[in-house]
């Protein structure tokens, strides 16, 4: 088969959360756990780091692997979704897995697929850790795909653990409240294994320190370590200040991922890299300080406050729950512009109503969808929409909304592209 082809029959025959939903997923680690035995268990023949969370994991996880490049270290690197290439997922210093590679694994492990059934994810993480162990990476960054416990990468003995933070997202599969959520994401939390906590909430940080008691691990609270001060941002990074714990200073350090959400994702990294250090890794001060200033030109993180013209000023970004839209919102609000054109498109299984809550009513909506089952249809976006007082036309493809976008606004407008992945990924 070619890579396409080969796309296609994974696609079809796997089920895949991102595409359906919870009918993706596993209530246990067997479907892993046997692939890998399979392969000869290639996660325990390398190091890693392994990171969950609500939101943020994809940017740590970016950032983290950046800063060990610049240490000069080879690094895997796997997170999730895709936006434009399933390769995306998988990569070692910023490069991709190669086309040949996923075709060949494909073929080789076919039958096995067939004799476990595992889904998409769970095949995709098998294929990550053969990759890292064939590639002999010097560390790889595991980003968790869904909660914590029973995610499929769940099967690593990491160095370091990192709970970035949590909130309201997968409810009906996590559980209901904070806590539970939380207990979830501790999950990855492992024996004598160090844990850093990004951002401290009242409500989960007992959550987490119990596990890591139980599991005699040390626990470090981000906010303790640092504080990111002064954090200024512009269409191409951030600037700001870090105070540490013992009194250091590092002024106008600039990271290229410019979300204002950023700074508790920062503060998690640079909390992270003591434990890192402690575990044999040589990272200079100058490494952790370019490995932030080139995060994007290193592993080529997309979508994260991404802007992709300047007139008018075009931006999207992939967060898609309640705390993240919320962070969005309060950074669009921050932008000069004369008119907002919202090009707005949901998943089925969110938090419809209090993300449209959170939505600025001074603005022209264009509601579409995402090519994928899990969409939620245009019209009824439109539809629930116009209960929060936003209001807007509908249009069948995000390519024909984001046309009207741009056909619409002047100069001086700002068009922001969001509310799920696969928007962002098809204005991509």
């Amino acid at each position: 088969m070619t890579y396409q082809e080969t796309l296609d029959y994974l696609y079809s025959q796997l089920p895949m959360f991102t595409r359906i939903g919870s009918a993706a997923l596993k209530p246990n680690l067997n479907n892993t756990l046997a692939l890998c035995e399979a392969l000869g268990n290639p996660q325990e023949k390398i190091r890693t780091i392994h990171i969950a969370g609500t939101n943020g994991k994809g940017s740590t996880s970016h950032l983290l692997a950046s800063i060990l490049q610049e240490a000069g270290y080879k690094t895997g690197l796997f997170t999730s979704p895709h936006l434009l290439d399933f390769r995306e997922r998988i990569r070692v210093n910023g490069t991709m897995i190669s086309e040949e590679k996923v075709v060949a694994f494909v073929a080789q492990h076919r039958t096995l697929f067939d004799e476990i059934k595992p889904s998409f994810f769970e095949w995709t993480m098998a294929l990550c850790f053969e990759q890292f162990a064939s590639e002999k990476v010097d560390i790889a960054i595991i980003e968790t795909g869904l909660g914590g416990r029973l995610d499929s990468s769940n099967v690593i003995h990491p160095l370091l653990s990192i709970i970035t933070n949590i909130g309201w997202d997968h409810m009906d599969l996590l559980g209901n409240t904070l806590e539970l959520i939380a207990a979830e994401k501790a999950g990855i939390i492992k024996a004598k294994t160090p844990v850093v906590i990004s951002e401290y909430q009242p409500e989960t940080f007992p959550v987490f320190l119990a596990k890591a008691q139980e599991m005699e691990s040390s626990i470090v609270l981000a906010n303790q370590k640092v504080n990111i001060l002064y954090f200024k941002s512009n269409q191409q990074q951030a600037v700001f200040d870090v105070q540490f714990q013992f009194g250091e200073l590092w002024k106008n350090v600039d990271c290229e991922l410019n979300g204002a959400y950023q700074q508790k994702n920062i503060a998690g990294v640079l909390a992270a890299i003591e434990p890192i250090r402690n575990a044999g890794y040589i990272i200079s001060d100058k490494a952790v300080k370019n490995g932030l200033s080139n995060v994007k030109s290193n592993t080529h993180l997309m979508g994260r406050w991404e802007i992709l013209k300047t007139q008018p000023l075009t931006i999207c970004d992939t967060a898609h729950n309640v705390n993240g839209i919320n962070y969005v919102v309060k950074q669009i609000e921050a932008q000069h512009y004369e008119q907002l054109h919202f090009v707005l498109g949901m998943v089925k299984d969110k938090e419809i109503a209090k993300v449209l809550a959170l939505l600025p009513k001074k603005a022209t909506y264009y509601f579409t969808k995402a090519a994928i089952p899990r969409a939620l249809e245009e019209d009824q976006l439109q539809a629930q929409a116009i209960q929060f007082g936003l209001h807007g036309k509908t249009f069948a493809s995000v390519k024909e909304a984001l046309l009207a976008a741009e056909k619409a606004a002047g100069e001086k407008d700002l068009i922001f592209i969001g509310g799920s992945t696969f928007i962002v990924a098809e204005a991509l």
